[in-house]
């Protein structure tokens, strides 16, 4: 029973240290969907810096921070899955557009400034900081101030 505190003690620090490992990449070592997301979506945004992550299981993800503080993270295939804009909206062609719709009506003095989807739901957050979580079908299943 003395050697339970080491092990978590342990198995903490692996955690640790396998989830620090970020390698910076070019433009070029993006996969090429997110190449291509960027270049329609983004085109006129200088890259800051770019990476690819690597979770505890050593799946990898990518990150692409733009001088203006936008950022986008892109799954392992190279698509979208958070996009945040820190002075502007959120291009409209990437939000679906039943979410667009929902926030027009209710919130037309809005923007959406970020995006995060997933397999299980769509999260959106307006410029007023109101976020907005739908399921899968666009149904709004929680808010958050």
């Amino acid at each position: 029973m003395k050697a339970l505190p080491l092990i978590i003690i342990f198995l903490a620090a692996s955690f640790t240290c396998a989830a620090d490992n970020d390698k910076p990449i070019t433009f070029e070592q993006l996969p090429s969907a997110s190449q291509s997301f960027i270049k329609e979506h983004f085109a006129n945004i200088e890259i800051a810096f770019a990476k690819k992550e690597f979770d505890i299981l050593e799946r990898s993800n990518y990150e692409v921070i733009f001088v203006n503080g936008d950022k986008i993270e892109f799954t392992k295939k190279g698509e979208w899955k958070s996009v945040a804009c820190k002075s502007g909206k959120v291009p409209e062609a990437i939000i679906p557009s039943e979410i667009a719709k929902f926030v027009a009506s209710k919130y037309p003095d809005t923007t959406i400034r970020k995006i995060d989807r997933d397999s299980r739901d769509f999260e959106v957050e307006l410029s007023n900081n109101l976020e907005i979580t739908f399921d899968l079908n666009f149904n709004v299943i929680e808010y958050d101030n």
